[in-house]
């Protein structure tokens, strides 16, 4: 029994090494990028550990009959084609709730920092100036509407903080049934209503043909004069060029974003050079506890498949 990483950008595998030695599988190593899958030295696989590279229904014919079972690293799963794996028996897990409350923290984190305009309080500080002009307005949280927009385990996660944070929070997800008004003391409103009163917005929400793009031009006029945006779901929510037209008219005060369309993001990308919108390079989902959960829950996943055990993660088959 074989199971390959075929690509990873963290600084060890020792974790998953370490899991599959002690169920006595075979483990391998290969580093490669998106494409990683057709590489001759992953065949034989029957399970795959994936990060960044594309599982295409192609990979997926190169590597059978010996591939039963995907896992990939995180929550989404948008470089895996499900239907495909459905369609050829091949089984995808993912860890869904490894990182939580990390990414509820860091999307807390970018809300306030941007709220409170930190970026130019700290650029002001080191100019050896008193002047808060640049920073205005700041309003306090008590005074300001939090909207969560999915309200899976990490959009809950978010709002209770924001509610511990002082501010009047309110959520919306297509899931909740359409005449709900409150759920765990949080109000229940529809998008549109979420995106026309909330001050901040924080996004939670999977990455999927219905919702790429879903921020655009059209939507952020339909938000607050002011608002501000945080994403820390999928990068290709928020059409990025759109956002930079928002915040540099104005309609937005600024944005959070620690995930985007193209990672890493060039260097001279138009959205790199806003003063009011803060950049962190996909690391939301970074705790030292978040770290190592990932690590491990990932490859015993895959390794429960392949033995015939339980997983309560399994994205494919789906409507078990």
């Amino acid at each position: 029994m074989r199971v390959s990483i075929t690509d990873l950008d963290h600084d060890s595998y020792a974790v998953e090494q370490g899991v599959a030695e002690a169920e006595g599988v075979e483990f391998h190593f290969l580093g490669g990028g998106k494409d990683a899958g057709l590489d001759p030295r992953v065949k034989g696989s029957h399970g795959l550990v994936v990060q960044y590279a594309d599982i295409t229904a192609e990979v997926m014919d190169f590597l059978l009959p010996e591939l039963k079972v995907v896992g990939r690293y995180g929550v989404g799963v948008d470089t895996i084609d499900l239907d495909a794996a459905e369609a050829r028996g091949i089984v995808v897990v993912n860890v869904p709730d490894y990182g939580t409350q990390s990414v509820a923290d860091h999307a807390i984190t970018l809300a306030v920092a941007v709220a409170r305009n930190l970026p130019t309080l700290d650029a002001q500080a080191r100019r050896s100036t008193m002047d808060l002009g640049p920073a205005m307005p700041i309003h306090q949280f008590v005074d300001m509407t939090f909207g969560v927009l999915g309200f899976g385990a990490i959009g809950r996660a978010c709002a209770e903080k924001a509610r511990g944070l002082g501010f009047k929070t309110q959520v919306s997800d297509v899931m909740i049934p359409a005449d709900t008004t409150e759920v765990d003391g949080f109000a229940v409103v529809s998008q549109a209503e979420l995106l026309a009163t909330s001050d901040i917005i924080s996004v939670h929400i999977p990455l999927m043909t219905s919702t790429r793009h879903l921020f655009n031009d059209e939507t952020f006029a339909q938000m607050k004069d002011g608002a501000i945006l945080v994403n820390t779901a999928r990068g290709g929510v928020v059409d990025t060029d759109a956002l930079v037209r928002a915040v540099e008219s104005g309609k937005l005060r600024g944005a959070g974003l620690d995930v985007l369309e193209t990672e890493p993001i060039p260097a001279d990308a138009p959205v790199t050079k806003l003063d009011r919108v803060i950049l962190t390079p996909h690391a939301a989902y970074y705790s030292e506890e978040s770290y190592y959960q990932l690590k491990r829950r990932v490859m015993q996943n895959v390794i429960d498949v392949l033995k015939g055990r339980e997983c309560k993660n399994i994205v494919v088959p789906r409507n078990r």
